[in-house]
């Protein structure tokens, strides 16, 4: 089994309130969840309303499939990223 993950770091320089980061957090994670079927949550600087960080999960049984999934994935949000800018990824592919 393999397991995928991804960390976005999302920069959100037009928002000014936690509510304003939760409307952006819950439409990106909705998308992802929709369009890829992988696990999605909010995982750190849950108080800073400038800053975002998704973690993103897939289970496949070929290491290749998941690192592309997950590259798709980055490539999504760098595209639709509904007022947050993608500062930084990290995609880490585990073997268990």
């Amino acid at each position: 089994m393999v397991v995928g993950t991804c960390e976005l770091i999302f920069q959100l320089p037009e928002n000014h309130s936690l509510k304003g980061k939760r409307q952006v957090s819950r439409s990106l994670v909705q998308q992802l969840r929709g369009r890829f079927n992988v696990s999605v949550a909010e995982v750190a600087d849950l108080d800073r309303w400038q800053s975002l960080a998704i973690g993103v999960t897939c289970v496949s049984n070929d290491s290749r499939h998941a690192n592309a999934m997950l590259s798709k994935i980055v490539d999504f949000v760098e595209d639709h990223n509904g007022g947050a800018v993608l500062h930084q990824h990290h995609i880490e592919i585990l073997r268990t």
